[in-house]
Order: structure tokens, then sequence, then C-alpha cells
């Protein structure tokens, strides 16, 4: 069986020939391969160690799974698709969700392996009956707006909980970071959220040398006199150990919270498939079903030990550009890295350190983006907003998410926020739309447009 574990070796081994493309079963010489693995590693890094502490999660556990993931994927597809399985932010939103309601790091973590399962089955039922399964059930409208009502619930997190820890530090953070990302060019522009962390870590430091003591809330949210940076943690952390692990604690009412990203995920891996066939020439869409499932399978994995969901990662895409580079060794010699970072718990401790403001900064641009990221599968699928059919359950179920509505059901039994809204989106889509007249309900174009070609195949 081909695994997709054998590289030829690309040219000389040094560098590609101008405008040449080094493929996914082609390798430079190890020394370059493993220098751009650790490219993919720094690139992966700014979410990557944000999503597990934004989620309270071990930042050790998230990475080193990240890479067991990343090996899940590249055997599961046969080397075809180069590809890097970070820390999904698309779950930020649903830790903190569950956390309000009482929830425990298990119940977190419980709550996502079920969406890896669903996201997995998902997979399995693309690679049955094809993709137009997923354009049936969520088309760019429903798809566009549970993105952004995942993304968009998050602002009560930023102004409530970060923000207030330390207004300044976040405000000179948020500047910076924003100048990064428009300013800079090329691979530095894909860390700019890296960057952003590495400039607030200095300044929360600066500060506390020249103004001494904050007087605001700490992480708990007490109104204390507490140092901005505290590194204490990382001089009493080991330089080699195992992370701390823990098993999943499954609550229906913490899974009917998480279930709606399966929706965001679904849409990710279409997106990653499509670029990266189109940067490499080679048509992937009858390996979508395959990386949906694998995807899958990386977050049971992880989240069955503690660590967090994980997902494909376009900043990864982003250095494959760059470099014109998609070797599928560069990943493997990323996911190698991965588990040896995983294994250093001084490492985990300067991440956990991060200044509340510093994440003030960060999650003001991060969660726009993120809901943002709906209005962009709006704008690709030209989604028509003057229509009733996708204006009216799109305006609801926004609105619901974002405001964190609740509906109870029974005394024991309720769905709010970003639950909520997605039914809402989904049911009301599909309901409307088998009571609308016919000149509303005009064909949708498809969620991923290079899907359209795998459905051929199986039909």
């Amino acid at each position: 069986m081909d695994l997709g574990v054998r590289w030829k070796i690309h040219g000389d081994g040094r560098s590609p020939a101008p405008g040449a493309v080094v493929r996914p079963d082609e390798r430079l010489s190890w020394p370059r391969t493993v220098g751009l693995g650790a490219q993919h590693v720094v690139a992966m890094f700014g979410a990557s160690f944000v999503a597990p502490v934004l989620m309270g999660l071990d930042p050790n556990l998230a990475i080193m799974m990240s890479g067991v993931a990343t090996v899940v994927f590249l055997l599961a597809t046969r080397g075809r698709i180069p590809s890097y399985l970070g820390c999904s932010l698309s779950f930020v939103g649903v830790a903190a969700v569950i956390r309000a309601q009482g929830g425990s790091s298990a119940t977190v973590t419980g709550a996502v392996f079920v969406v890896g399962a669903a996201l997995f089955l998902v997979g399995l039922a693309v690679q049955r009956f094809g993709a137009r399964i997923i354009h049936a059930a969520m088309p760019p409208i429903v798809t566009g707006a549970v993105v952004m009502l995942i993304g968009f619930n998050l602002a009560p997190v930023t102004a409530s909980t970060y923000w207030p820890q330390d207004q300044w530090t976040a405000l000179l953070v948020m500047l910076f970071t924003g100048l990064a990302v428009v300013c800079l060019r090329g691979f530095w522009s894909r860390i700019a959220i890296f960057l952003g962390l590495v400039f607030g870590y200095g300044i929360s430091w600066a500060f506390d040398r020249i103004f001494g003591k904050i007087h605001s809330v700490d992480a708990s949210g007490k109104l204390t006199d507490h140092w901005r940076l505290d590194l204490s943690g990382v001089s009493k952390a080991d330089w080699i150990g195992l992370p701390h692990l823990h098993g999943p604690s499954f609550e229906w009412s913490a899974i009917l919270v998480a279930l709606p990203v399966v929706i965001a995920l679904v849409a990710e891996n279409a997106g990653h498939v499509k670029a990266v066939g189109e940067m490499t020439g080679d048509p992937l869409d009858d390996r979508l079903g395959t990386a949906i499932s694998a995807d899958g399978i990386g977050s049971m994995l992880s989240t069955a030990v503690g660590g967090p969901p994980n997902t494909t990662y376009s900043e990864n895409i982003g250095v494959m550009a760059a470099t014109r580079v998609y070797s599928t060794a560069a990943y493997w010699a990323a996911a190698g890295f991965a588990l040896l970072f995983g294994l250093c718990p001084k490492f985990g401790a300067v991440v956990a350190a991060i200044p509340g403001g510093v994440l003030g900064g960060i999650t003001v641009i991060l969660y726009g983006m993120i809901g943002l990221l709906g209005a962009q599968i709006w704008t690709n699928a030209r989604v028509d907003l003057r229509n009733p059919l996708n204006l009216v359950p799109a305006a609801a179920g926004i609105i619901i998410g974002v405001g964190n509505v609740t509906m109870k059901f029974t005394d024991t039994f309720s769905l709010s926020g970003i639950a909520l809204g997605t039914v809402v989106v989904i049911t009301g889509y599909h309901a409307l739309r088998a009571f609308a007249p016919a000149h509303l309900k005009q064909q949708e174009p498809l969620l991923d447009e290079g899907t359209s070609r795998y459905d051929d195949a199986k039909s």
C-alpha cells in the first residue's frame, strides 16, 4: 500500500528552477526539507498556541497533538494533500460558552470529540454520495451565516475578559497587529498574529519595569494589583516532560453547543482541498471526503487525551504559495518538530504566561476575522442578500448567535447562542424554501465549485 512516504528528489535537491514547482511526492535535500518544516511550524504557531490558551487547555498537549493529527492526515490522504492540522479557532466560542455554563476542560473536550466524530461521518458520506449532500444541506447562505455567528459570538469574551485586564496594552497590540497584517509582505504577513504576541510580551515587560504593577482585574476576574507579565511558572517548569492528559466527559448541553462548528470545519476543508488542488495542478476532488474524515479522526485523537480539535491551516497554504514547495516531506518534518515542542513543559509555561491585555488586542482582530470569513463565503458564492429567502434566516440566526439569545424548553434543557442560532439558520432556510414562490428559489452556487468534478466522477 502506498502511504505517500516515498519522495523523489526534485532537480539537484537544492532549489527549484525559476517557475518550477516541488510536487507533493517530491522533496529537496533533507536539510532543506527540515528547514521548510520548521518554517511551517512557525507559520502555524500564531493560531495554534493561542487557540488552546483561549480554550483553557494545555498548549503543550495542543502542539504535540497537532503533530499527531498531521501525521494521520498525511497517511490517510496518502501524501496527495500537503497540509498541517493545527488547533482550530472555530471552537474558541464554544469553549467559552461551555465554561460559562459551568463546564470543565473534560466537558469541553468531550463535546468537541463528538464534533470530530460527526466530521468523520460527514467525510464518509461525501466519499459515498459525493459533495452534493453538503451543498443540499448547507448552501452558502447557511454556511456563511453559521461561520459568522460563531466568530461574532466571541465579542463579549474580548470585551469582558481580556481587554479590561490591561486596556492600553490591548490597544497597542491591536494597532501593531493590524499594521503587521496590512503592511508586511509574504511570509511575515502570515505570522502577523505571532508577531503581535511577541510585541505584546515586550510591551508588557517594559510597562512592568516603567510603571510597576497594574491595578485591574486579573485572569480570574478579581480586582488586584498584579504584574502584567508573570513568568514565575516558566522557571519552575521542566525542560522535558509529558503534557497533562485527561479524558473527555460527555454532556448533552455542551455537545449541542459544539455541533454547529461541523459546518465551519466542512467549509474549511473544502476550501483547503480546492486551493491545494489549484496550486499543485492535481485534481483533488476525489480526496475531499478522505480529507474531511482524516480531520475528524485527528480531532478525535486529540480531544480523547485532553487536547483541542484540529483543522487544516490556511497559514501553511500561504507558505507553500510563497515557496512553491508542496512536498509532504516538509509536513512530516513539521509534525516532528511539533511533537518535540509538546514534550517541553517550559515552552508551555511561556505560552500560558501570555498577558490578558495582549490577548485582548489580538482577539479583537482575530475574532472579527473569524466572523468575517462568513461574509467571504457569501461573496465567493455570490449570495444575493436582497432575496428574502436568504436574508431572513441569516439575519435571525446571526442576531440570536451574537446576542446569546436563549430558548428554554424545560427546566433542564435549553438552547442558546451558537447552537440556537445555527438551528434557526438551517431549519429556517429549508422551511422557508419549502413554502417560497418559485422565483425566489434560484439555484444556489456550490459551497466549493472545485468539488463539482467530484460529483461528476461519482455519478
